[in-house]
């Protein structure tokens, strides 16, 4: 039985895969009945063979063509395809016609055809097209005997050495898989799937067309040019469809920037209602209102309806593959829904020939095509029998009268110049072949009986001619022709629709889009994509596994666009602008002399100073007067020193800050609280001893001259000074610019803050040592309150340091409960400077505003009084705690004893007297 096989086979090409071996299996069982099928008929010229054409000749080509649509309901065939059919083999009749009566191409050789009808249908086409391999199948006679005893007489079918087509990619494909078992080698004319440039599979394929791959990337660039980014692909089931949409969405990868929607898939027997889901699938996502089609031609035209059924009549923009290309039957009765498609075409031009020759054609001339009869009666709306006429069909009896073009639309297919060409292509490589195998000799030879395949494919493969239109047919070592593209529009036009040639392709879209018009007469072009741009300061955020489609996020905060997906923090010193798309300076502000923070505490400070210059040059004029002296001169000079430098410590706070302000607010501004408040806990502190020492001894206590009482004075501020001086070891002094002092969350009101080096911590710490001498001095002004007010000035200085306890415990709270406030730079300066005034205020008006007062306006008080000695004054104090001892108890040390009212009723008048006792004054 192999034996035998292996007989009825030429050796095939050696290859092992499975669908060889699935073809060799079909073929064993169908070549039987072909081949009772073949010596059942009769031969002749023009003969029609299992609904087929065949033409005598010396050399026979096959032919594959739609020549109906796909069956339905368990139909092979449907409808009859007028121009992807009827045009496209009358074109490959046309060739050969040309061929035969061209003296210079196949001289002496007269080409035959054997023609056959695919029906849209791979399963079919597979069936028919093993009609090309008969005359390769070797038939054993060996079991026929004659009644005469003579020899068998077995009639061998013609032999095809090529075979034109087919026009679907899937038919191409199954049909391939059988033609390089026998090497025939193919010329396809119109398939253009991918797959196909696979040399390894389908090594005896070549096409005059394009591979799809070339037209993905036109179609890619279109979609590009139109600013399209979001888009849907509908492919019909096969080879052509899937490779088709597989190309274009790996085109549209490799050069990003376009994402898929939808990427539906239309069966290849579909149910009803198919189309109207698909269309449902297609407005899932409304942005995306292109099409992307790679589907056959009836396909496009149910797809067309069920879009006009679901009434989306300019809402889809469809660019579709050559399928549909320039045809007009996808789009009769459409015309609407059609408007604005784009669809592409491999280039080529109206051969005017094919024109002259095909609406010449009648019944009488063109019996050989067996489908031209129905062709007419479809094309003129007609019947050829009588009989077939019913009444009410609206059709009549065709009388053989009626012309093409002339009596019906004629407008040439676009792939008529192709079917040419591929006829051409297998015309000139046997021509070619023929000199090479038979030189100098006109018509065929022995080494060409038979032609050998795979010398005939070298042929193909190194062709370089001129084709019908004038373009240069050639493939490449896959088969494949170059990409050379025109793209068309579907526009409507006074009421008149047609194809418009906008642009081509030929490596790179040159693109008219001035002649493009869309759905309803716009010239705008309409929207495809995912997601609106960003505006300025906002960044995309991209959807996970769709790059043109995100969410637009606003860059807040300091944050600023640095691209179109990254939000950036600005530098610490620098703020986002208005719209987020750079950084700016942040504004730098300080106090300004202008502020309203600034005009009440310098106001406060200068008239201080002023009241401080005043009172200075009063003590001054009056210098040696009782009660100048009585005050303790050299101590009230310091006193009103330090509260000088109190007022004056206001300027430097307010002053731009700089290496000097800084180092002069370090010193100074301590320096004035530390002076004032150790000269208060001087005299306080002498006054307590000398009434302490007086309670257990009449012996003066030590260190309570003048020049003691300064030594003490200058000793207590210098441990100030002393502290400062080892801050500026450690830490200079230097002028910063604070950006998170009004760091808001709100950049626009963000604000650097110039200012000194000392935070807070650091003032409490400089402020600290002034603090300890002002509750010092308050403890001693709390002990003195028993002192008879009039030997001393313990009441005065009781109600400066308890006034000024309550300014800080106050001003405590308000400079640190505003370190979190964005006007925390001026309400702790105004705080703090406000404060300082009013400490020295409070020192300057109780304690020398009196002696003021009785200076200039009662000089009659300001006389010489009885001096008394030490003794007696320490006498009297002790009398008076002893005779009043509740008098301790009572506030601002009011003891007034009898005997010191006594005393003082007998010397003085009522009012309040300062009395010196030698030099030792209280």
């Amino acid at each position: 039985m192999r034996a035998r096989a292996a007989a009825m086979f030429p050796a095939p090409v050696p290859r092992s895969d499975w669908s060889s071996r699935v073809v060799l299996l079909l073929l064993l069982l169908l070549c039987g009945s072909l081949q009772a099928a073949q010596a059942a008929k009769p031969k002749g010229p023009g003969q029609t063979h299992l609904n087929s054409i065949r033409i005598d000749g010396d050399i026979s080509l096959g032919g594959l063509f739609p020549v109906h649509a796909r069956g339905h309901d368990g139909k092979p065939c449907g409808e009859l395809k007028k121009e992807k059919g009827i045009h496209r083999l009358e074109a490959m009749l046309f060739a050969i016609d040309r061929i035969n009566n061209d003296h210079n191409l196949l001289p002496n050789i007269t080409l035959g055809a054997r023609i056959l009808d695919t029906c849209s249908r791979d399963t079919h086409a597979l069936e028919q097209s093993l009609t090309f391999v008969q005359a390769l199948i070797e038939k054993d006679g060996t079991d026929v005997k004659c009644v005469g005893g003579g020899a068998p007489i077995i009639t061998k079918p013609e032999r095809v050495v090529g075979v034109i087509g087919a026009s679907s990619s899937s038919v191409s494909i199954m049909v391939a898989n059988i033609l390089r078992l026998f090497r025939i080698p193919q010329v396809s004319y119109a398939s253009t799937a991918p797959e196909l440039s696979d040399n390894t599979r389908y090594d005896f394929f070549s096409r005059v067309v394009p591979p799809d791959t070339y037209q993905a990337q036109a179609m890619v660039d279109i979609v590009k040019a139109m600013r399209w980014n979001y888009v849907s692909t509908v492919a019909s089931e096969g080879n052509y469809g899937e490779s088709g949409v597989d190309a274009f969405i790996q085109k549209s990868r490799e050069d990003g920037g376009v994402c898929i929607s939808q990427s539906v898939k239309i069966p290849r027997e579909p149910k009803q209602g198919e189309f109207d889901k698909v269309i449902r699938r297609l407005r899932e996502n409304p942005n995306a209102r292109v099409v992307i089609l790679f589907a056959n031609e009836d396909d496009i035209k149910r797809l067309l309806q069920a879009a006009k059924k679901a009434n989306q009549t300019g809402h889809f923009i469809w660019v579709g593959s050559d399928s549909w290309g320039s045809k007009i039957s996808p789009v009769v009765h459409q015309e609407e829904m059609a408007e604005g498609a784009v669809t592409i075409l491999p280039k080529r031009q109206s051969i005017r020939g094919f024109d002259r020759y095909f609406i010449s054609r009648t019944l009488e001339n063109n019996r050989r095509n067996i489908w031209f009869a129905e062709f007419w009666e479809n094309n003129f709306s007609c019947k050829l029998s009588r009989h077939a006429v019913k009444k009410g069909s609206g059709l009549r009896k065709c009388t053989n009268q009626e012309r093409i073009g002339k009596d019906s639309n004629y407008e040439q297919e676009g792939k008529v110049q192709f079917v040419i060409d591929a006829v051409y292509a297998m015309a000139h490589a046997l021509h070619n072949m023929q000199r090479e195998l038979c030189p100098g000799k006109v018509g065929l030879c022995a080494k060409m009986d038979p032609i050998n395949g795979t010398h005939l494919l070298k042929h193909i493969r190194r062709l370089n001619f001129a084709g019908i239109a004038g373009n240069p047919v050639l493939f490449n070592e896959n088969g494949d022709a170059p990409g050379r593209y025109e793209i068309y529009q579907y526009q409507i036009q006074n009421q008149t629709a047609e194809y418009k040639i906008i642009g081509h392709w030929t490596d790179q879209l040159h693109l008219n889009a001035s002649t493009m018009q869309w759905p309803g007469g716009g010239r705008h072009i309409p929207s495809s994509i995912c997601s609106l741009s960003c505006q300025a300061g906002e960044r995309k955020k991209i959807v996970k596994g769709m790059p043109c489609c995100w969410h637009c996020e606003r860059c807040d905060g300091y944050q600023y666009q640095a691209d179109t997906y990254t939000c950036k923090m600005c530098r610490f010193d620098l703020r986002p602008d208005v719209n987020h798309t750079a950084c700016v300076p942040i504004p730098i502000v300080k106090l300004e002399w202008s502020s309203p923070w600034a005009v009440f505490p310098v106001l406060i400070a200068v008239l201080g100073i002023m009241a401080t210059v005043f009172v200075v040059g009063t003590f001054v004029r009056y210098n040696d007067t009782p009660i100048v002296k009585a005050s303790g001169r050299e101590l009230s000079y310091v006193l009103l020193t330090g509260i000088f430098l109190c007022y004056a410590t206001t300027f430097l706070m307010i002053s731009t800050p700089d290496v000097g302000i800084c180092s002069l607010r370090r010193i100074f501004l301590g320096l004035g609280m530390s002076i004032s408040y150790a000269a208060l806990l001087t005299k306080t502190n002498r006054i307590y001893r000398i009434f302490e020492q007086g309670s257990m001894s009449v012996s003066a206590p030590r260190l309570i001259s003048p020049a003691s009482q300064l030594a003490i004075t200058f000793t207590l501020a210098s441990v100030q000074l002393l502290a400062v001086c080892i801050w500026f070891g450690v830490d200079p002094s230097k002028a910063i610019i604070d950006y998170e002092d009004q760091r808001t969350s709100n950049p626009a009101m963000a604000r650097g803050v110039l200012k000194c080096d000392i935070s807070d911590l650091s003032l409490i710490c400089l402020l600290g040592y002034s603090m300890l001498l002002m509750v010092t001095c308050t403890i001693y002004a709390i002990k003195t309150r028993g002192v008879p007010e009039t030997f001393n000035e313990a009441k005065p200085i009781g109600f400066t340091m308890y006034t000024t306890c309550i300014i800080w415990l106050a001003f405590i709270p308000i400079f640190f409960g505003t370190s979190q406030s964005t006007e925390k730079m001026y309400i702790q300066t105004t705080t703090l400077t406000i404060s300082v005034s009013l400490s020295a205020s409070v020192s300057l008006g109780l304690l020398y505003m009196p002696k003021v007062y009785v200076v200039l306006f009662h000089p009659e008080q300001n006389v010489p009084k009885r001096t008394r000695s030490l003794k007696a004054v320490v006498t009297a104090a002790a009398m008076s705690n002893k005779f009043n001892p509740k008098a301790g108890l009572r506030p601002n040390g009011e003891a007034k004893t009898e005997l010191c009212d006594s005393l003082e009723t007998q010397t003085f008048s009522t009012k309040q007297t300062y009395i010196s006792y030698s030099n030792h004054a209280i």
